[in-house]
């Protein structure tokens, strides 16, 4: 009888531990998480900006993953990206197309302070078209990409790159190669808006 308990009882810690586990998806993510912050990708878990298609292709709904690259000594023009059919296109609600050459309106910062009329200099958005070519394991899960000062940031389903169901191509030692890709298109789009502003 007694060792009958004593088998319970191995077996209840044993259950207890295995159940304070992450599962393989957040063990998949974590690796993910933990190289791009060593590639100084500095990843962070964020709310769906209203600006794109998040969870069920609708604007501002879900998670994302956000990874920024601080590029000291750099300039970048204010702008935003989404992805349509595989290239850049600015997003079409941060932007007024007027004809002016010297102004740019931002309808969300005129929400924002509630005046009528708030101006920036123009952006020339010089990533208009261009294609993403980002690794095949990457690339369906980008959804959008932000500059702002000396800073690029990409939103992507970075849970979407380690989860068996939506990549079944995953191989863990792929991320960091993935990663490395990653970060040079984001210093070459980086240069390229740096160069035609």
């Amino acid at each position: 009888m007694g060792t009958l308990i004593g088998i319970v009882i191995v077996l209840f810690v044993l259950g207890s531990m295995m159940a304070l586990k992450p599962n393989g998806i957040d063990q998949r993510l974590d690796k993910l998480r933990m190289t791009a912050r060593r590639l100084q990708l500095n990843p962070k878990l964020v709310t769906c900006p209203d600006w794109i298609k998040g969870k069920d292709n609708e604007y501002g709904r879900g998670m994302l993953g956000q990874y920024c690259l601080i590029l000291e000594e750099t300039k970048l023009p204010h702008t935003r990206y989404q992805v349509i059919d595989g290239q850049w296109r600015p997003d079409s609600s941060f932007v007024d197309t007027s004809t002016d050459d010297k102004i740019l309106t931002v309808p969300s910062a005129i929400r924002a302070t509630q005046s009528k009329k708030v101006t920036v200099s123009k952006t020339n958005f010089s990533l208009d078209k261009a294609s993403l070519d980002l690794p095949v394991s990457i690339e369906p899960f980008v959804k959008g990409l932000l500059t702002k000062a000396n800073s690029i940031v990409i939103y992507w389903e970075d849970v979407a790159y380690v989860r068996p169901s939506s990549n079944p191509a995953y191989q863990q030692k792929m991320i960091e190669a993935d990663l490395l890709v990653l970060k040079a298109n984001l210093e070459k789009w980086a240069l390229q808006m740096q160069q035609q502003s």
